[in-house]
């Protein structure tokens, strides 16, 4: 007969120990963890008591809590995330996807309504592939490309892009932003690296210690990227084409400014669900 415990307890213990340490929703976390080593679902965690598991598996969950109490993130200790509804694969180079970013696929499905197009989409600084898997999820004729800086996390999008069905639409390639690219493309999304320099060591120690840097580094000012982009995208887009960038909580207004100075219409600067300025979209004149 195999061994049971308690979970509550255990829970409880776990809880206080990471709250010492300052790791905030660490309730949250650590249902995710035991999820992942006793394999009890989520709802069920959630009203611990009562729940039994088995002893052998106790040494598992500890060593997650361990990481865990290491500051590293929870969505790194498990290996993937959901974004949009999917799961994916995560890998050092790629950022963990993050519900602010669902702000911007919303604001692209919003502009660009028309579901069965073929569109054509670029994500420059793809990551895991988030973005454009997610709109390639919602536009089922569409053909979406990713590039990325880092050939591991181009590697990582494919990897997404296979096990959720979509790889017969995507492509993904290393290289630096749109170096090389022909276009024309009806959407481009990115987001790009926006945090200054100087500001990384300061972040939260599951952001400055375990996010990659060149993901995060933006320059003097974090706005290096959208300063090149803004200029180079034209180029790529088709008349009437669609930009979509995320950015930082205060970039809203140098964004929108840097969009209209390199001569995109119809710029407009969007929230996230937290009210704060989250994605600036434009229209290529055409």
């Amino acid at each position: 007969m195999t061994a049971m415990a308690d979970l509550a307890p255990l829970l409880r213990a776990a809880e206080e120990r990471l709250t010492a340490l300052g790791v905030e929703e660490a309730r949250l976390d650590l249902l995710y963890l035991a999820e992942r080593a006793f394999g009890i679902t989520l709802s069920r965690l959630r009203r611990a008591d009562g729940v039994s598991v088995p002893q052998s598996a106790i040494a598992d969950f500890q060593a997650l809590v361990d990481r865990r109490a290491t500051r590293e993130p929870v969505q790194r200790i498990l290996g993937d995330w959901e974004f949009w509804g999917l799961t994916l694969a995560l890998g050092p180079e790629t950022l963990i996807p993050r519900a602010d970013t669902e702000t911007l696929v919303e604001a692209v499905l919003k502009r660009r309504a028309e579901r069965h197009r073929p569109w054509r989409i670029l994500d420059l600084g793809t990551g895991t592939g988030a973005i454009v898997l997610a709109l390639l999820s919602e536009y089922p004729q569409a053909f979406g490309v990713g590039v990325d800086l880092s050939p591991d996390a181009a590697a990582v999008a494919l990897h997404n892009a296979r096990s959720l069905g979509l790889a017969d639409r995507a492509s993904f390639l290393a290289g630096s932003w749109a170096d090389a690219l022909a276009g024309p493309f009806d959407i481009i999304v990115s987001n790009p690296p926006y945090i200054p320099d100087a500001d990384i060591a300061a972040l939260a120690p599951e952001v400055a210690r375990f996010e990659p840097w060149r993901a995060l580094a933006g320059g003097v000012d974090g706005l290096d990227p959208y300063r090149h982009l803004a200029q180079a995208l034209p180029l790529l887009l088709s008349q009437g084409g669609l930009v979509g960038f995320e950015h930082g909580a205060d970039q809203g207004p140098a964004v929108a400014t840097l969009l209209r100075a390199a001569g995109f219409r119809d710029v407009v600067t969007l929230c996230d669900l937290g009210g704060r300025d989250r994605v600036a979209l434009g229209t290529h004149p055409g």
